[in-house]
């Protein structure tokens, strides 16, 4: 179904979610009032101040942005670039509302960011910068583990993670929960396993729901399963590096060309991804990289064939410039916002099918939340059942070898009698996450005659659980 949605001018990141979430709400009978409430940013705080450095004095700036809290703590990342600015944290502030809406998450959507190139400092002065930050959002209540939670974006990590959790306990020295108030924190710090690789696994995980259902993927004009699937992926940071790896090592898809800042690599019979990545940790791009050809015109690489699209750098890189030029017939969206509103109008028209932002990329905050659990509960997952599960699982494989005289092969009996490790619950939890939310996208997509496609029906998904959410708060 094609409903037409007039979008000639190109708008930028925080107008273009606006005009996505509109058409979802214009499809929708919501209480009077109720659409304002849910679209509107609540509060936007904006914090400047000066840090010592190289012997004078530097002035930053940052934001944390809190888009709804009809549930709490909200959630959302930190990121350090130099793009940073209000609107930009609005709209990530706000497809984190959706996104946790989306996938069940009990969070409402925040984000923040501070205005800095982080690779112009070395990691000393990223540390006093970083503190200096937290401290002024904790002094605030804008990180708190029961009202405000961040995590890793970009130009973020586990490193910066710690040392937020770390000023934060420094500050609240009583408060038992202290480890909660920030996740994506490093194992030693009170993090997670499976949280660095979590927004690449989700969208593996996003892939793999996709192709088990054959009508959608006979609506994006292909066939089978992922096996031999030609991939373009934009940005080989930490999520397009995860999600290249898994899908090329384990379920046989072929990424044939990786776009990064100096340009691009391209292969038709596959790049060997974890080689890749060394390349460009040792050199800084892709360019010089032996197992492929390098052109100098990433952005051009955007329009090569192929069968999946995954754009996972920056905003608004499918635009009204090149959407019409992009051959590829499935694309998910591993970054926030890649695709503009007059790009999606243009895809959409051409039968693309685009797995949409606030569901594919939404392992990181599924995988967050496991880790503020796990903060909150004070254990480790798997610690109470695994070496039970594995006593249980010895004793059955006994007992059908005692039965039939038969014996299984050392092999199999290891792989089988192993207990769930707390990697293996987290991966077995967000796997079922994806799935679900996918499910319950793909139902409304397919039966409600006035949603065209996968990114409308994720919206009015979120949407109407919002709306209860806020209706049952009884304000």
């Amino acid at each position: 179904m094609n409903i037409h949605r007039p979008q000639t001018l190109e708008v930028g990141f925080r107008d273009s979610v606006n005009i996505m979430v509109d058409h979802a709400m214009s499809t929708l009978t919501l209480p009077e009032g109720m659409a304002e409430n849910i679209r509107i940013c609540n509060a936007t705080y904006t914090v400047r101040f000066g840090v010592r450095l190289r012997g004078h004095f530097h002035t930053f700036t940052g934001y944390r942005a809190v888009h709804s809290d009809h549930m709490e703590p909200v959630k959302g990342g930190i990121r350090f670039a130099t793009a940073v600015d209000q609107d930009e944290v609005e709209a990530l502030a706000a497809l984190m509302t959706y996104k946790c809406a989306l996938v069940e998450v009990p969070f409402g959507g925040a984000k923040g960011g501070l205005c800095i190139d982080p690779n112009e400092w070395t990691e000393d002065e990223l540390e006093k910068i970083t503190r200096r930050f937290a401290y002024e959002l904790i002094k605030r209540d804008l990180i708190h583990p029961s009202q405000n939670v961040p995590a890793p974006d970009m130009g973020t990590g586990e490193r910066e993670m710690a040392w937020i959790a770390d000023e934060y306990r420094r500050m609240n020295t009583i408060d038992i929960n202290a480890r909660g108030c920030v996740t994506g924190k490093p194992l030693f710090a009170g993090g997670i396993a499976g949280r660095v690789e979590a927004t690449g696994r989700g969208i593996q995980y996003a892939l793999r729901e996709f192709f088990r259902h054959q009508e959608d993927v006979k609506s994006a004009h292909l066939e089978g399963n992922l096996e031999g699937k030609r991939i373009v992926i934009q940005g080989l940071g930490n999520v397009g590096y995860h999600a290249a790896l898994f899908l090329s090592e384990e379920d046989g898809a072929l990424i044939t060309t990786v776009i990064e800042r100096d340009g691009a690599v391209s292969n038709n019979k596959g790049l060997d991804i974890q080689a890749l990545k060394d390349h460009i940790t040792e050199t800084g791009g892709v360019k010089g990289f032996s197992g492929g050809t390098f052109a100098e015109d990433g952005a051009a690489a955007l329009e090569n064939e192929c069968d999946i699209l995954i754009p996972a750098a920056m905003e608004g890189a499918i635009n009204l410039s090149n959407a019409a030029q992009i051959k590829a017939p499935l694309i998910i969206e591993a970054a926030n916002g890649p695709v503009t509103a007059g790009a999606d109008e243009i895809l959409r028209q051409k039968d693309c099918i685009i797995i949409p932002d606030l569901y594919a990329n939404a392992g990181g905050v599924t995988v967050s939340y496991f880790e503020w659990v796990k903060n909150l509960s004070h254990i480790r997952f798997g610690r109470l059942q695994r070496r039970q599960e594995e006593m249980r699982q010895t004793s059955l494989l006994s007992a059908v070898e005692d039965i039939t005289g038969r014996f299984f092969n050392d092999s199999f009996k290891t792989s089988y009698m192993q207990g769930a490790s707390e990697v293996d619950l987290v991966r077995s939890g967000l796997d079922d996450t994806m799935r679900h939310a996918y499910q319950t996208t793909r139902e409304v997509w397919r039966t409600e005659k006035n949603c065209p496609d996968l990114r409308t029906a994720a919206y009015i998904v979120a949407i109407k659980r919002i709306s209860a959410a806020y209706s049952g708060l009884n304000l």
